[in-house]
């Protein structure tokens, strides 16, 4: 059995793969032999002290496999059981895991494992950002970041099951065609134009009534200008670093907006919101409204390169680690 360990934080380099001899699963814990681990953005955010984590420790939050063992008073998942996850504590990183219950999925038979390790997170991001964060509503026009991201190429699509009209901003045009594959009606290319000005120019001057951003520091104000009187900010990402001090009465007060900053944590707390988001995810793939292309797979021994390509925004899809 092996799982990557880090000791400090640092760049890619503080990745260490190492020999790991598991107990027996106890109370409310299960044996999962990973088939697939799930490679996300935030993995980097963990790595680097942006999000402190006591050291040593495991990385890696999402990942699907096969039960092999299961606790004595495991009675709702059974041995051979498909199962995935997407959160707390951190570790998928690893060949094998102990894990507790009460965060686990069931993975249907039509979901294939390396489908289920890519989308664990960005699904369920996906389904309470437009579920639970800012509910839409089917006429109206949203505004999504990197939108030829792993998170966006779902998040669009899912938008545009639900009748959305959606703005997506990339970075590339290489990223152009991805975007536009995914859902997304209008594509700004926010190194060439000015994206405020441009989705005030395709909403008439009205803006929209809500921003889905996971870029952080580099698009913040502009997306401020983006929104319509009584307009959301949803900020749930850093990728071009933390945002600054909000200044309350100068960016907030003018126009009445709302500003949220989001996790998992705080809408998929307890099984029972785990499930109904996991149902719907499982759905939206299994009728074809959102569909996955594996990008790349990386082997765990692979796994610092697979960091450099992390932030070298090289993965242009959803990506996994195949640990065996």
């Amino acid at each position: 059995m092996k799982a990557v360990k880090i000791k400090k934080n640092g760049g890619p380099e503080v990745l260490d793969i190492e020999e790991i001899t598991l107990r027996k699963p106890i109370k409310s814990e299960v044996l999962i032999e990973h088939a697939a681990i799930g490679l996300n953005y935030i993995d980097t955010y963990h790595r680097s002290g942006l999000y402190p984590l006591m050291m040593p420790s495991g990385l890696g939050m999402e990942a699907s496999g096969i039960i092999k063992e299961v606790g004595p008073d495991v009675s709702n998942f059974s041995i051979g059981d498909s199962v995935a996850y997407a959160a707390l504590p951190l570790g998928s990183y690893s060949s094998h895991r102990i894990y507790r219950t009460q965060n686990l999925i069931k993975v249907p038979k039509e979901i294939d494992l390396n489908i289920a390790a890519a989308i664990m997170t960005k699904g369920l991001t996906t389904y309470y950002l437009l579920h639970k964060t800012y509910p839409v509503l089917g006429n109206e026009t949203i505004l999504f970041h990197a939108a030829a991201g792993g998170v966006g190429q779902i998040f669009c699509q899912w938008a545009k099951s639900l009748g959305c009209k959606v703005i997506g901003t990339v970075g590339s045009e290489e990223k152009i065609k991805i975007a536009k594959k995914n859902g997304c009606d209008e594509i700004i290319n926010y190194n060439k134009e000015d994206f405020a000005k441009k989705v005030m120019e395709i909403t008439n001057g009205k803006g929209v009534p809500v921003v889905y951003d996971g870029v952080g520091k580099s698009t913040f104000e502009k997306s401020l200008e983006c929104l319509s009187v009584r307009g959301t900010m949803v900020s749930f990402g850093n990728a071009s670093g933390s945002l600054d001090p909000i200044n309350v009465p100068k960016m907030l007060q003018p126009k009445g907006l709302f500003f949220v900053r989001p996790s998992m944590g705080q809408y998929l707390g307890n099984n029972q919101e785990l499930n109904e988001a996991a149902k719907t995810l499982f759905e939206k793939i299994s009728s074809g409204k959102v569909k996955i292309e594996i990008f790349k797979k990386y082997k765990l021994d692979q796994i610092v390169q697979a960091h450099k390509d992390l932030e070298g925004r090289k993965i242009l899809g959803p990506a996994v680690i195949i640990p065996n």
